[in-house]
């Protein structure tokens, strides 16, 4: 596993969510381009995952390296449950448990491949540990929003003070929900040793033309520099011939008058979840393209799960399917809105293909990315009750008005110019990481 001469070696360390793996990999692209050559390190199950989706391209099979992490084999945690994917919820800090074990696993990679740099994701300070007693400058890549980062830090750090952002707040039925993750990781706000132990830097996936102020209120509260990498967008071809069925039915319907629905890839909506989106589609009378998945330990299908009579009911006008590819599907011309949960890579990904989002959030930190999206004009958030119940006429009403009634035309209008803006700029960030990453290694 030799780096080739002059360029910088890298060792890559994310949590094992799809919604970290995935921007760890995009990143790892960018500064592969740009000489460096990655060690991607994690589980065996993720790595079969990342060959199997084929998410790194032929070019990249020289200076990105897939390097197997192991956690230990615990009773109730085989190998395959080595990934948040599939992960029953209550083995998930015996999980985190395992990552911590595997230590030594990781400092033996340490020495074997001897890197310039380590780069580690939220939840895994050990790494910089690691790291630095082997003098490895170790910095942190954070895959959410800088304002939900800062908000969180804010709470935790100055609990009498108010947010200086009024547009980035939770509702107290989330307050709540929060106070109860945090309690169930002991207590301690998850982000604030990684980010102590990062070295002089911290890289978060975003950018400075809608999260500056956010950004800088986090390097305050952390004293240190923030470095934007950009929104890491995986790049898609449309490829018609695969998807062949889903593109055909998408093709008879009018530019813009169809909605994609899905709530992320390791998030399952309830039964009455799963009604109150079903009425919400039935009674915004647009078309839709909607995702329903289930936990596989689950034996039910989606005929079980949705409201008796509906598929007949809506007939033409949907599909409900367990898979669709989600970037092939939002550039389709008839899509003219995403119903999403907000998961920050889901926005991203929005808001680079200029679809305005209809936000319905559901955990974490989706809250705080769909005041986002509203503070930003890309989109509009369903509302609840005062309980955080969804409520079947308000998803219809931010439906109809995001995609149809001319109410909406500001909020499509936005999510196209955003997109031509981000476009234009393309890897402009990049710069900036890479100058950044090549000083802290120069000065080991």
């Amino acid at each position: 596993m030799e780096a080739k001469k002059n360029t910088t070696s890298v060792i890559m360390l994310p949590w094992l969510a799809h919604g970290h793996i995935s921007p760890f990999i995009e990143l790892a692209k960018k500064l592969a381009n740009r000489n460096f050559h990655i060690y991607m390190c994690s589980t065996p199950v993720i790595l079969h995952s990342i060959k199997k989706k084929g998410s790194l391209e032929e070019k990249y099979t020289r200076s990105i390296e897939l390097v197997e992490f192991h956690l230990p084999s615990l009773p109730n945690l085989p190998p395959h449950y080595h990934t948040t994917n599939g992960l029953p919820p209550h083995l998930m800090t015996t999980l985190r448990k395992a990552f911590e074990m595997s230590i030594p696993n990781f400092s033996k990679i340490l020495q074997t491949l001897n890197p310039d740099l380590v780069i580690y994701d939220f939840n895994l300070p050990w790494a910089a540990e690691c790291s630095s007693s082997v003098n490895i400058p170790a910095v942190q890549f954070l895959t959410f929003s800088a304002a939900m980062i800062a908000l969180g830090i804010h709470m935790y750090d100055k609990p009498r003070e108010m947010f200086p952002f009024q547009e980035i707040y939770l509702h107290e039925y989330e307050r709540l929900s929060m106070k109860k993750a945090l309690k169930a990781l002991g207590g301690k706000f998850p982000f604030d040793e990684g980010l102590r132990r990062s070295h002089n830097i911290i890289l978060v996936k975003t950018c400075r033309d809608f999260e500056g102020k956010y950004m800088d209120y986090l390097s305050s509260l952390v004293s240190k520099k923030i470095v934007p990498v950009g929104t890491l967008v995986q790049e898609s071809s449309i490829d018609q011939d695969a998807h062949e069925e889903i593109m055909q039915w998408l093709d008879k319907k009018e530019k813009g008058s169809t909605v994609f629905v899905s709530f992320g890839s390791e998030y399952f909506l309830s039964k009455e979840q799963i009604h109150a989106v079903a009425q919400g589609l039935e009674l915004s009378k647009v078309n839709f393209v909607w995702v329903i998945r289930f936990p596989q330990c689950e034996s039910i299908g989606i005929q079980d799960a949705l409201p008796e009579g509906f598929l007949e009911r809506v007939g033409e006008r949907g599909k409900v399917m367990e898979w669709a590819p989600q970037a092939t599907i939002l550039q389709h011309t008839s899509i003219g809105g995403f119903v999403s949960h907000c998961g920050w890579s889901s926005f991203t990904e929005s808001m680079k293909l200029g679809v305005p989002i209809i936000a319905m959030p559901m955990q974490v930190d989706q809250p705080i990315n769909a005041r986002l999206v509203e503070y930003i004009g890309m989109g509009m958030e369903a509302l609840r009750d005062e309980n955080g119940k969804l409520q079947n006429e308000e998803i219809a009403k931010a439906i109809r008005k995001v995609v149809v009634e001319k109410s909406g035309e500001a909020v499509r209008k936005k999510a196209k110019e955003l997109s031509e803006k981000m476009n234009a700029k393309g890897d402009e960030e990049m710069d900036g990481v890479v100058e950044e990453l090549a000083a802290l290694c120069n000065n080991k």
